[in-house]
């Protein structure tokens, strides 16, 4: 084992690796000598000692272009798979070098923003001064495609969240609520007719959360007529609190102590919204990224 580790050492470079991918990519000795700026005696050579090392042909010709032989293409998946550790290795060490955890680029919607994440990215910049979270809002369909793009690194959405690439991960749930002036607040809960006899501000119908209410209301043969349709919980907020109608908005936007005047009421039948961490099945999983996940687990589960 020691004369093996002492040939690795000695003859295999993540050059050798990477001018194999390039051959293999390019299809030529020359096309390969022309991207990496070297000769194509050069790049011969270390194929060709690439080859004496592992002792077999990587490389065959196949008509005018040169192939990887099935032993290339074994030995181009293992590159790969170092290729990736040694990434995972410098995103690792990162923070000690640049006083830096990385980037993560998250995606919620407004409510979320809002009363969910300020206290979980708090702590967790606390934890890690050199952690950077960017959170960018949208509906659930809008973040759910951004995080198909790659354009966002994880989402936080209403469920259900289809989609093929998308690994997703229910992490919490919470009712939705009627939210009207404080003086106005009936003692017990109320029904989609009660609450469909008097003016509503409800959400924009571009989210899961609007469609959530819609089909309550569906369920007991009614249709919502809002008298405004807004997008921000806040504006919807403002509008009731100064008597203009009544919404339905999840209970996290009006705790107790914080409602600023409101007054919420539990709906009959109860109605709920479950939310998901989204992320591509293909995602690799920087050490920034890990760190957000398990805060945000920790958070909203706990």
């Amino acid at each position: 084992m020691q004369s093996i580790r002492q040939t690795l050492k000695n003859t295999l470079t993540l050059r050798h690796l990477d001018l194999l991918a390039d051959v293999a990519e390019l299809g030529s000795f020359s096309a390969a000598a022309e991207k990496e700026a070297l000769s194509q005696p050069a790049v011969s050579q270390q194929i060709r000692a690439l080859e004496t090392f592992f002792g077999v042909r990587l490389i065959e010709r196949s008509g005018r272009h040169m192939r990887p032989t099935e032993a290339g293409r074994a030995v181009l998946a293992g590159a790969g798979r170092i290729r990736d550790e040694v990434e995972a290795m410098q995103e690792a060490v990162q923070p000690f070098r640049a006083g830096r955890a990385g980037r993560v680029r998250i995606g919620t919607g407004a409510t979320a923003c809002i009363y969910l994440l300020p206290p979980i990215l708090g702590a967790l910049k606390r934890e890690m001064p050199g952690l950077d979270c960017t959170v960018r809002t949208g509906n659930s369909p809008e973040i759910r495609r951004l995080v198909e793009e790659n354009a966002l690194d994880l989402g936080l959405v209403t469920l259900p969240a289809p989609g093929r690439s998308l690994e997703v991960t229910p992490i919490f749930e919470e009712d939705l609520v009627a939210v009207c002036p404080a003086a106005e607040a009936p003692a017990g809960p109320i029904t989609a007719a009660a609450l469909a006899a008097r003016p509503l501000v409800l959400y924009e119908d571009a989210g899961h959360t609007r469609l959530l209410i819609d089909g309550w209301f569906a369920a007991a043969g009614l249709q919502p007529k809002p008298v405004m349709e807004l997008g921000s919980v806040e504006a919807i907020k403002e509008i009731v609190g100064a008597g203009l109608g009544w919404s339905v908005l999840p209970a996290s936007s009006v705790r107790p102590g914080k409602a600023g005047g409101l007054g919420s009421v539990p709906l009959e039948p109860r109605l709920c919204r479950r939310l998901g961490l989204v992320l591509r099945r293909d995602k690799r999983l920087t050490a920034g990224l890990r760190e957000v996940i398990a805060a945000l687990r920790a958070g909203l589960t706990g």
